[in-house]
């Protein structure tokens, strides 16, 4: 009997999620070829590591990758680094390959493919933007390029982007002992977040003698004499830099797909069903940063590009290929960061996207410390929480603070999981000690006040809105 193939383009936490799986479940591995394709000489490593190693925080870039591609082959995978896919014919079920180095092509027949192009960062069409001295943050030769930079002793840097990887890198910078600007369109620092939050992000960030300037986009990245990056330029003033980092986030890298005839979604990501195949192609998948998933609390396709939910995705797509039964349920938009000790936090909508979707609702803030406030080491945070007007469903939450107060994220996020209220939360039985938290955690006081205004029936101002 001839083994089937399965084709994996992309060798990183989806793609190699997938593939791992897929061989690890078959009942007889010598039925299923497998070949995955990657254009880096990288495999299987954590993107979300790389400003951290920059800063020196980590090793790297040896400590940020999971698997070799020679652990990868060992367990029974034909991984071509060096490879990258440039066309895929669907009615015929053909990869055509191009080698990077030699620069000859090749075709590739599969019975099943997956689709683990990952994300691109975004770089706008703006002067400048790729002359040497600007510096991007999405793989390990980015990371190798922009150390190499630093090697040269540079006084002062711009970072244009203040999303979760430009306070990152800001932090990096910093913790390099350069001078540091960060310039962002948005009128304050992490759009993750509601401006009433990302304002003590700004706080905190000028606090590390970090300047922020923002509510103005770039309009050109000056260049010297040289033809290297020398100025960040905006409608409100001009940054000098010795060197750039841009980040600006990251877009599904989808074109590979687009031009096969696939169907994207409203953010360019691609449509899957909850096994992971790609919608009316029922033997081409996809997974991690180039898919959109469904958001579990308005039901609206969104692009989360998450190495969690990469790996989760990948391994549904490998438990279906390998013969067993998985879907992917969806998220609630979870994530932290952090710059220096200041730790970010979010689940589930900002008032904006509540509002987006149709909900009234109610906000309650709270101001409090991350311990007993008479235990040594007790930390200042605030807590925000988004709740449904009129049944007091919890929408989402938001939490920005020191040491100590990022991972209580994970509470919300739970309850926003599972459809609770937030009356519901607020009786939650959460662990308590005075070095860990006040008797009342800050997570369950903050439901507590917007379950107050649910049941007082809030009507417009400052806490309610929608």
């Amino acid at each position: 009997m001839t083994a089937s193939r399965l084709v994996v383009i992309g060798a990183d936490a989806a793609g190699m999620s997938a593939a791992s799986q897929a061989r690890r479940r078959r009942r007889d591995p010598d039925d299923l070829d497998i070949v995955a394709i990657e254009r880096q000489p990288w495999t299987s490593y954590s993107a979300c590591g790389i400003p951290y190693w920059v800063a020196g925080q980590v090793a790297g870039p040896d400590a940020l990758i999971a698997r070799t591609p020679e652990q990868h082959r060992a367990n029974g995978i034909d991984l071509r680094t060096g490879q990258e896919a440039v066309a895929i014919d669907v009615d015929r079920g053909r990869v055509r390959v191009r080698d990077r180095v030699e620069g000859s092509e090749y075709d590739l027949d599969y019975d099943d493919l997956v689709i683990a192009t990952g994300a691109v960062p975004v770089r706008p069409p703006v002067p400048g933007i790729d002359a040497p001295g600007v510096y991007g943050v999405q793989t390990i030769d980015d990371g190798l390029a922009l150390l190499d930079a630093l090697a040269e002793s540079p006084q002062r840097a711009v970072v244009v982007g203040a999303g979760y990887i430009g306070i990152e890198m800001a932090e990096a910078m910093c913790d390099r002992g350069l001078t540091v600007t960060v310039v962002d369109m948005a009128d304050e620092p992490m759009s993750t977040l509601d401006p009433d939050m990302g304002r003590l992000v700004r706080k905190a960030i000028e606090g590390m003698g970090v300047t922020v300037a923002s509510g103005h986009p770039v309009r050109e990245i000056a260049v010297g004499p040289d033809g290297r990056a020398r100025a960040v330029v905006t409608d409100s003033g001009t940054y000098e830099a010795d060197l750039v980092v841009l980040g600006l986030g990251v877009k599904p890298n989808t074109a590979l797909a687009e031009a096969a005839g696939l169907p994207l979604g409203p953010h360019g990501g691609l449509v899957t069903d909850v096994r992971q195949r790609v919608v009316g192609h029922p033997t081409v998948w996809s997974g991690g940063d180039c898919v959109e998933c469904r958001d579990r609390v308005t039901g609206e396709l969104v692009h989360v590009p998450l190495g969690t939910h990469a790996n989760k995705q990948g391994r549904v797509i490998g438990v279906n290929l390998g013969g067993g039964y998985l879907t992917f349920p969806g998220v609630v938009r979870t994530a932290v960061s952090k710059v220096c000790d200041l730790e970010i936090a979010r689940t589930g909508l900002r008032e904006v996207d509540a509002t987006r979707a149709g909900y009234e609702f109610v906000t309650a803030s709270l101001a409090s410390t991350t311990r007993a406030g008479y235990f040594p080491g007790a930390q200042p945070m605030t807590t925000k929480v988004i709740a449904e007007r009129r049944t007091g469903l919890l929408l989402g939450a938001q939490i920005v603070g020191r040491s100590g107060s990022a991972k209580r994220i994970d509470t919300a996020a739970v309850a926003l999981w599972n459809g609770m209220t937030v009356e519901e939360v607020a009786g939650l039985d959460l662990a308590y000690a005075p070095p860990f938290s006040p008797v009342w955690d800050p997570v369950l006081i903050a439901a507590r006040k917007a379950a107050d205004l649910v049941a007082a029936g809030a009507g417009a101002g400052g806490d309610a809105g929608g």
